[in-house]
C-alpha cells in the first residue's frame, strides 16, 4: 500500500522501528505485538497518567481532578503542573476554548479561543518569566456582545465569560494548549452550546438516581452520565475544483449542478478499497494520525455510500469530551485535506442527487462505575428488579413521545432541509425502531405477563465446510428510523453533519430527565415502578415503530398516529419556545424562557444567514459564469437566467424588511427550497448545452470522482509495510 504525504512517513517510522527492535532481539521475529511505536498518544492529553505523572512533581496527584471542586482548592498547583506538561511538549501558548452559538457552516473549528502566551518580562531585570496561574487557568473574559447571543448581551452590556468545564480534559496541539469551557453573560445566560449540556447532565444525574434507588441499585459514590459516540460523514473533493465553485467555498454545498452521467446508483462506494490512486487514504491516516496524538480514539475509517463520500467513527465516551473532540476532528478533516491538495466538505447536502452526511448520535446513559441503563442483563442484575429495564425504557419511549418536536428542534441545521427523508436519512417523523424481541418483550410486560427480555439468537450456516456457522445480533438494523435502539444505547440517525451536538444530547437528556423525575416523584408517593412503567407503555405505545420509515404510505400511518412530524426546519426551531417545552428546560434547570427566545431567534437568524449567503452566491455564479458561458456558446436560456438574477434580489430584499427572525426564516425557506430549485433547473439546463471548453464552473464529475480526477503526485510515492 502507498501513500503520498507524512502520514505514510509516521507508518515507515514506525516500521522502522519495530525493525530495529526486532534485530536488537538478534534478527528473531517478535512474538508479541508492541505498543511502543504508538506511545505518543494520548501525550497531549492532560488527564490519566499524563496528568498523575506532572501533578506529583508538584505534591499531589491525577487523582484531584475526579473532584471538580479542585479549581478553588488546588487551582495553582494544577496550573504548575499544566505549565510543566505544556513546556516539555513544545506548548507556550493557552486559551479558553467554547463553544459559540449558530457556528455550524460558518465558523473555523466552530469554537471560540484568544490565544496567550504563558510568558511575560520581569519589569524590573527584563528577563523572560512563565507567566501562568490558577486564574488565568480556570477563568477568562471576552466580548460576548459580538458573538450570536440573541438579545442577551449589547455594546453596552458586552461581557462574557469563561469558565473551565472540569469534565473535559485539556489538550495540547502545536504550540498551544486548549482548555475546555463554558461561556456565560454577566448574569450567568448561557452564550454557548456547552452550558445546557452540563445543565443536562446535572438534571439526567439526579433524576435518574432517584429513580435507580428505588429500583434497588445502591447509588452510593455513584452517579448516572451520558456517553455518546459520534459518527462522523463528510466528502473530500480535488481542491483546485474547489476553487472553481464559489458555492462550495463560501456556502459549503452546490447550488448548481448537473448530475454527472454516473452517481451512486451501482452501490460500488460504500466500503469500497480506498483507491492508492488518489491522496483521500493518506489524508485520511494523517487526520487519525494527528487526532490519536491530541488523544482522540479515531477508530474507524471508511468509504461511504456517495462518491468521494467518507466516514471516522471514534470509540464513545462522556458526552462533554466527545463533543469537543468531535468538533476538533472536524476542524482536523479541513486543514488536513488542504495539506493533501483535497477541500473537505462536512456540510449535510452539498451534492445533489447522491447521499448526503450525517453524525449519527449513539447516545446511552450509565452509572460512572459501567452499569449501563439501556443494557438489559446488565442493569437487571445490578439491580437485582426484573422490571428494571422495562422502566428505563418506558421512560425513554414516553419522552420520545411527548417531545419529539424538541428531537426535530436539535436537528433543524439548514443542511437538513435537503437530507431528511431519503438516501437513508430519516425522515421529520419521529418515532423510535425497538425491533421485534425487544418490541415483544415489552408488549408482554405491558399486558401483565412475566419473564426476563431473552433476546433470540440467530445462527447462519451457509453449508461449506471453509466458513462455520456464525452468530448474528438479535435484531436486524432499520436505517430508516430516526432513534433506533441498538442493543444498549440509542442512535439519533437524523443529525446533520455540520452539527454541534451539544442540543442534540441537551434535549436527549432534558426529556429523559424529566420522565425519570415524575416516575421518580410517582415511586415516592407509593407507586410500584412495574405498574407505573406499564401504565406509561400503554399510554405511548404509538411512539414504537419498526417498519420501513421511507414508505409513504407508514408515513401517512404514523402521522394519523398523532406521532410529531414537522417537516419545515423553521418550524422545528419555533418549537423551543412552545410553552410546554420552556416549563420542560426551566424546570430541569437547563435553560430559562429568556435563554429559549434568545436561542431560537439565533437558530432563525443563522438559518436566514445561511440561506442570503446562497442566495449571493446564486447571484454571483449567473452573473460572472453562466450567463458569459451562455453568450459565448449561443446557446442556453439566457433570458430565463437574467430574470433569475432580479427575482433573487427581490426575494433577498424582501427577507430584510420581515418583522422578526421567524418571518425572515419563513420566507429565507420558501426562496431556498422553491425559487432557487426552480433556478437551479435553468442554471441546470444552460450547463447541459453549453460545451466543456466553455462552462468555467467545476461540474459533477470533475468534483466527485477522486480515482478518476487525479493529478500526478507532487512528491514521490511512499511504501509502507513489508519490503
Amino acid at each position: 500500500m502507498l501513500a503520498t504525504s507524512s502520514a505514510a512517513r509516521t507508518l515507515l517510522a514506525r516500521a522502522a522501528s519495530q525493525r530495529t527492535t526486532a534485530l536488537a532481539l538478534g534478527g528473531a521475529v517478535r512474538t508479541m505485538a508492541s505498543i511502543d511505536p504508538y506511545s505518543d498518544y494520548g501525550k497531549s492529553v492532560f488527564t490519566g497518567r499524563v496528568a498523575d505523572e506532572y501533578l506529583k512533581k508538584h505534591g499531589s496527584s491525577g487523582s484531584i481532578l475526579k473532584d471538580p471542586s479542585w479549581t478553588n482548592s488546588h487551582a495553582d498547583t494544577v496550573a504548575k503542573a499544566v505549565l510543566d506538561w505544556a513546556i516539555d511538549r513544545g506548548a507556550n501558548t493557552y486559551c479558553h476554548w467554547f463553544q459559540p452559538m449558530a457556528s455550524s457552516g460558518v465558523r473555523h473549528g466552530q469554537t471560540g479561543q484568544v490565544q496567550n502566551m504563558m510568558m511575560k518580562f520581569n519589569r524590573n531585570t527584563n528577563d523572560v518569566e512563565f507567566d501562568f496561574d490558577g486564574k488565568m487557568l480556570i477563568k477568562g473574559e471576552t466580548d460576548g456582545s459580538s458573538y450570536p447571543n440573541g438579545g442577551l448581551r449589547a455594546t453596552h452590556k458586552a461581557g462574557g465569560y469563561l469558565a473551565i468545564d472540569t469534565s473535559s480534559p485539556i489538550f495540547l496541539r502545536g504550540d498551544t494548549i486548549f482548555i475546555p469551557a463554558a461561556f456565560v453573560s454577566y448574569h450567568g445566560a448561557a452564550l454557548d452550546e456547552k452550558t445546557p449540556l452540563l445543565r443536562s447532565n446535572a438534571a439526567l444525574n439526579t433524576h435518574a438516581t432517584r429513580v435507580l434507588k428505588h429500583l434497588g441499585l445502591d447509588m452510593t459514590g455513584r452517579k448516572v452520565v451520558s456517553n455518546i459516540g459520534l459518527e462522523q460523514e463528510f466528502f473530500l473533493i480535488p481542491r483546485d475544483q474547489y476553487y472553481r465553485r464559489p458555492d462550495l467555498q463560501l456556502a459549503g454545498r452546490t447550488i448548481i449542478g448537473k448530475d454527472a452521467p454516473r452517481g451512486q446508483e451501482m452501490c460500488d462506494h460504500y466500503m469500497a478499497p480506498p483507491s492508492m490512486a488518489n491522496p483521500a487514504l493518506a489524508c485520511m491516516q494523517e487526520i487519525q494520525d494527528e487526532c490519536w496524538r491530541i488523544g482522540i480514539p479515531l477508530k474507524t475509517r471508511h468509504r461511504e455510500v456517495a462518491p468521494n463520500q467518507y466516514e471516522f467513527a471514534p470509540l464513545y465516551g462522556l458526552n462533554t469530551t466527545q463533543v469537543d473532540q468531535n468538533l476538533m476532528v472536524m476542524q482536523i478533516i479541513e486543514e488536513v485535506s488542504a495539506r493533501h491538495g483535497l477541500a473537505a466538505l462536512l456540510q449535510e447536502k452539498p451534492f445533489n442527487d447522491v447521499n448526503g452526511s450525517g453524525k449519527h448520535n449513539n447516545w446511552s446513559i450509565a452509572t460512572d462505575d459501567g452499569v449501563m441503563l439501556l443494557h438489559p442483563t446488565k442493569l437487571n442484575e445490578a439491580t437485582k428488579h426484573p422490571y428494571a429495564l422495562a422502566v428505563v425504557m418506558a421512560a425513554v419511549c414516553s419522552a420520545v413521545d411527548e417531545h419529539g418536536d424538541l428531537m426535530r428542534m436539535a436537528i433543524a441545521t439548514p443542511g437538513n432541509d435537503f437530507r431528511l427523508g431519503a438516501c437513508e436519512a430519516p425522515p421529520a417523523i419521529v418515532s423510535t425502531y425497538l425491533g421485534d424481541d425487544m418490541t415483544a418483550y415489552l408488549e408482554a410486560f405491558k399486558d401483565g405477563k412475566s419473564g426476563e427480555y431473552v433476546p433470540h439468537t440467530k445462527m447462519i450456516d451457509l453449508g461449506v465446510s471453509e466458513v462455520e456457522p456464525f452468530q448474528v445480533p438479535a435484531e436486524d438494523r432499520n436505517r430508516t428510523s430516526p432513534f433506533p435502539y441498538g442493543g444498549a444505547r440509542f442512535e439519533f440517525r437524523a443529525v446533520g453533519s455540520s452539527q454541534n451536538t451539544s442540543m442534540v444530547n441537551t434535549v436527549l437528556n432534558t426529556i429523559v430527565a424529566e420522565k425519570f423525575a415524575e416516575f421518580a416523584d410517582a415511586m415516592d408517593a407509593g407507586e410500584k415502578p412495574e405498574e407505573l412503567a406499564r401504565k406509561v407503555l400503554e399510554k405511548h405505545w404509538r411512539i414504537i415503530f419498526n417498519g420501513n420509515n421511507y414508505c409513504e404510505e407508514m408515513q401517512k400511518a404514523l402521522t394519523e398516529r398523532g406521532i410529531w412530524r414537522i417537516d419545515s426546519g423553521v418550524e422545528a426551531i419555533a418549537r423551543l419556545t412552545a410553552p410546554k417545552n420552556i416549563d420542560l428546560f426551566e424546570k430541569m434547570g437547563v435553560l430559562t424562557k429568556d435563554e429559549c427566545h434568545s436561542r431560537q431567534n439565533i437558530m432563525h437568524s443563522h438559518y436566514v444567514g445561511t440561506i442570503e449567503i446562497e442566495a449571493k452566491c446564486l447571484i454571483d455564479m449567473i452573473q460572472q459564469h453562466i450567463i458569459p458561458s451562455v453568450k459565448a456558446a449561443g446557446v442556453g436560456p439566457l433570458d430565463d437566467l437574467e430574470g433569475a438574477v432580479a427575482t433573487i434580489k427581490t426575494a433577498i430584499a424582501d427577507i430584510h424588511h420581515a418583522e422578526d427572525p421567524y418571518k425572515a426564516a419563513q420566507l429565507s425557506r420558501t426562496l431556498r427550497l422553491e425559487t432557487m430549485i426552480d433556478i437551479r433547473a435553468i442554471c441546470d439546463a444552460a450547463e447541459e448545452v453549453v460545451p466543456a471548453n466553455l462552462w468555467t464552473l467545476a461540474t459533477y464529475k470533475e468534483l466527485l470522482f477522486l480515482d478518476s480526477h487525479t493529478s500526478v503526485p507532487s512528491e514521490p510515492a511512499q511504501f509502507y509495510g513489508d519490503e
